[in-house]
This record gives structure tokens, C-alpha cells and sequence, in this order.
């Protein structure tokens, strides 16, 4: 067989790296569910057309088509089925959101909070927790006509408290570093530069670029003077957790004379969500002026999240709020929503040896076989052990108790039951479980006995050192 070659950014998990994966997925849908959020799941692929058309580039994307042309398809394919190879699979969850919200809004009651929880696809070139496969974990709000301010605030403290839950496994600190769109651009525009749009991506490339090229891209390709980029770069550098962020932006804007209605509008939004977060979650939430999130359709309060002490990594969840996404000409529902790159997390979890699991496999006790005849008995005690909700297993030979205790060992197995040895009188003694960490064996009833609650089921821990 010839060698196999992986692929890079499609992440495969051993057993105990799938485990933590599982357990990050768990507290985030219960989280979100205590908040409120309905779990939906929406297709794979969307339109392409309808894709690209906020702010996303075709090379991103992975076109589907067909394997065989359509005109040889001796099936004859229906002509509304010929739009098939202009289908892509989602790059985010988002946009199909907007979809699903415009397909269903009859039958959905507003506001509307869901969360989801899927696989996306992004042709991007895979590094340090960058993927072109990946988890994501979504949560939004999105009302019919307006939705209150109030959810830009909600939303980043659920997931404050959906990331913090995950502290006591070893995740580390978490901070929400937010912005406003209506901040970035009513202060663009009053320095007198229009492509709002394009100084905005420009903004952020600074984490991964640096100021000085930034702000020569402003200069080259959105036609900024050199005290025009200054100034964005100026107020990009603005953070702080209080109020006083605010003030610092509007001395800013006054320096400069780019005050405008918009941006107090944004400042005014922009402070209510920092005041309000260091009430309910001090120190969680910081006003970052550099945040600005490259996707078009952001309009009001965006969000970005880092590790402390991991922030190399770049931001594990984003998003924020988008007015005019979901539209049919008609009616208009603007919403609010984050995403948690679930795998970037847990790649960097594991890939920093943060956390651990227990072990890699369910299987709490393995049952030995004392010889093939017997194996009846050992299935018997099995299925007794799971029907009290015991996660169990059969040696899969009848080899000598040592080579299958070393199984048990190999896989993670704490426990390994043997059945009772039958007397010359015909009698069969009483069933015995070994804890081969210790090496206590005891007597044992299936319909009885329970491994100790930490046993039971595989764990994820803070990694040990």
C-alpha cells in the first residue's frame, strides 16, 4: 500500500484529543442553552453567488462540482439542478443563517436567539490554528425590522461565560476586545476618506503586518495622505476597559476635525457596552479602537476574543452586530452574533499541553474471558454493567489474564472484572474487579457494583505540570 500523506489543515484527533473536543462542544451548548438559544443546523452549501456577496473572495471558498458533465448525465438532470456548479460550502455560519432566517421567518418567533454548532470550509492557507476544515460555534440574536442595543451587550458576556466555564479545565483567561463600526467610520469620514470599507480591512492586517506597512497600504490603495493614515493609526492604538476610552477618541476626532454625527452615535453605543460589561464581568470586556473585522456586512459593535498569554494565536472567537445581512426587499432583520473557532481552541489546547483526558476511550471496565466457551458469560456480565449505565467492554481474545490486563492498560481501562472460576463441585465463586492502577481486586456483582463517579466516564483535566 503506498504511503499516506496527510493533508494539512483538515484536523484529525486521536481518541483523547477528540474527547476534549467533545467536552468544549458539551459546555458551549449548555452554556448557550441556559442563556436561551435554540440549537439549529443548517446545509452545508449555499449559492455562491450568494457567498461572495459580503465581502468573502472566490479563493476562499470551495466550489462544488460534479465529477461528470451534466449534459452525459443519462439520468437527464432537471434544468433547476444545473445551478449545482455554482454551489460552495459555507465559510462561516453566518451568511447561512441570514438564509435560513429570510426561508423561515413565518414560522420563527422574533427576537430569534440560536445557537450552531458545524463544520465550515475555508481554502486558506492552514498554519498555527488556521484551518481549511473546522468546528465552529455560533450564538445570535436577530430581531424583525430593529433589535435592541441591549443584545450587543448580552451577546460577548454569554460567551465570556461560555469561555470561562472552560477555566477549570485548564482554558486560560479569556478577553472581549470590542469596537464599533459606526466609531471607525464616522471618524474616517470626517478625516475625509470615503472607502470606509477598504481602510477598515486595511486596519485589520495591523496585528499581522504592523503599523508602518498599514499605514502605507492606506496611502497606496485608499488614497490617504500620510497624515490621514497617522490619524487612523492614532486612534487604532486607543484601548482601555473604562469610559475613559471614550473621551480619549473624541480628543482624538477633535484634534483632527473629524467629528461627525456618526461617530458620536458609535461612541455613545461603544461606551454603554463597556460600562455595562465592567458592571457584570470587570475586566472581561476592553474597548480595543484596532478591532475591525474584515467582513463587509458588520455595522455596529464588533468583537474580537484572545488567550491571555496565548495572544500570538490570534482571536478564537469574533464577530458583531449586521443590519442589512438578512433582507429580502421587504422586510429587514437585523441581528448580533459570535463564533468560536472550536478547533483553533482546541488545537491550541492540546497542542500546548493545557488539557488532558482522563483517557481516550468511554470503556470503564474491561470484562475478561476466561476462555471462548465462557464468553457468554463474560458478554452477560457486560451488558448487566450497561444497562446501569456502566461503560463496558469484552476482551476481544482469551488470552492469559496478563495480556489482557495489559490491553485494559494500553486503551486506559481502570478496571478489568473476572469472571468467577467454577469448583469441581460445580459451583461458581464470586466475580472479582481489579483497579490496575493500585492492583486492589475485590469481590464483585454486576448488578451491584459501580467504579467511583471519577471512573465512570473519561474526564477533561488541567494537564498535569
Amino acid at each position: 500500500m503506498a504511503r499516506v500523506t496527510p493533508l494539512s489543515g483538515f484536523p484529525e484527533w486521536l481518541p483523547d484529543g477528540r474527547i476534549v473536543e467533545q467536552h468544549v462542544l458539551d459546555v458551549l451548548r449548555r452554556t448557550f442553552e441556559l442563556h436561551g438559544f435554540a440549537g439549529i443546523e443548517t446545509r452545508a452549501v449555499e449559492p455562491l453567488d450568494q457567498l461572495l456577496r459580503k465581502g468573502e473572495t472566490s479563493k476562499e471558498v470551495y466550489v462544488l462540482r460534479r465529477l461528470h458533465d451534466e449534459t452525459d448525465d443519462a439520468a437527464g438532470a432537471a434544468s433547476s439542478d444545473r445551478g449545482d456548479k455554482q454551489l460552495g460550502l459555507h465559510f462561516d455560519l453566518t451568511v447561512p443563517f441570514a438564509r435560513y432566517v429570510l426561508e423561515n421567518a413565518g414560522r420563527l418567533a422574533f427576537p430569534f436567539k440560536r445557537f450552531q454548532i458545524q463544520k465550515v470550509w475555508r481554502g486558506e492557507r492552514p498554519q498555527d490554528g488556521r484551518f481549511r476544515e473546522f468546528a465552529q460555534a455560533d450564538i445570535d440574536v436577530v430581531g424583525a425590522g430593529d433589535l435592541p442595543y441591549h443584545f450587543e451587550v448580552e451577546l460577548p458576556l454569554v460567551m465570556a461565560e461560555a469561555l470561562g466555564a472552560l477555566r477549570e479545565i485548564g482554558v486560560p483567561e479569556v478577553r472581549i476586545l470590542v469596537n464599533n463600526r459606526k466609531v471607525a467610520e464616522g471618524f474616517y469620514r470626517g478625516l475625509g476618506l470615503d472607502d470606509v470599507e477598504g481602510v477598515l480591512r486595511q486596519v485589520d492586517k495591523l496585528d499581522k503586518i504592523g503599523a508602518d506597512a498599514v499605514a502605507a497600504l492606506l496611502v497606496a490603495e485608499q488614497g490617504a495622505t500620510a497624515e490621514q493614515a497617522r490619524a487612523c493609526l492614532e486612534l487604532a492604538a486607543i484601548s482601555g476597559s473604562d469610559a475613559t476610552v471614550i473621551d480619549r477618541v473624541r480628543a482624538l476626532a477633535v484634534s483632527y476635525g473629524a467629528g461627525t454625527e456618526l461617530l458620536e452615535t458609535g461612541l455613545a453605543e461603544l461606551g454603554a457596552l463597556v460600562e455595562a460589561a465592567a458592571r457584570r464581568a470587570p475586566g472581561v470586556v476592553v474597548a480595543d479602537l484596532k478591532i475591525a473585522r474584515g467582513l463587509d456586512y458588520y455595522t455596529g459593535s464588533v468583537y474580537e476574543t484572545v488567550l491571555v498569554g496565548h495572544e500570538q494565536l490570534g482571536s478564537i472567537c469574533s464577530g458583531g452586530r449586521y443590519d442589512t445581512l438578512a433582507s429580502d426587499g421587504k422586510n429587514t432583520y437585523p441581528g448580533v452574533g459570535l463564533s468560536i473557532g472550536v478547533s483553533r481552541l482546541v488545537s491550541r489546547l492540546l497542542s500546548a499541553g493545557l488539557v488532558a483526558a482522563t483517557r481516550g476511550v468511554p470503556t470503564a471496565v474491561l470484562v475478561a474471558v476466561l476462555d471462548e466457551e465462557s464468553r457468554d458469560r463474560s458478554d452477560a456480565v457486560a451488558a448487566a454493567l450497561r444497562a446501569r449505565g456502566i461503560p463496558a467492554d469484552v476482551a476481544p481474545t482469551a488470552a492469559r489474564f496478563g495480556k489482557q490486563i495489559r490491553y485494559a492498560d494500553r486503551r486506559g481501562i481502570p478496571f478489568v472484572w473476572f469472571l468467577g472460576a467454577t469448583g469441581e463441585d460445580g459451583a461458581t465463586g464470586p466475580d472479582q474487579v481489579k483497579d490496575i492502577r493500585s492492583g486492589e481486586q475485590v469481590d464483585a456483582d454486576a448488578g451491584a457494583w459501580e467504579p467511583p463517579a471519577a471512573d465512570l466516564w473519561p474526564r477533561v483535566v488541567p494537564a498535569a505540570g
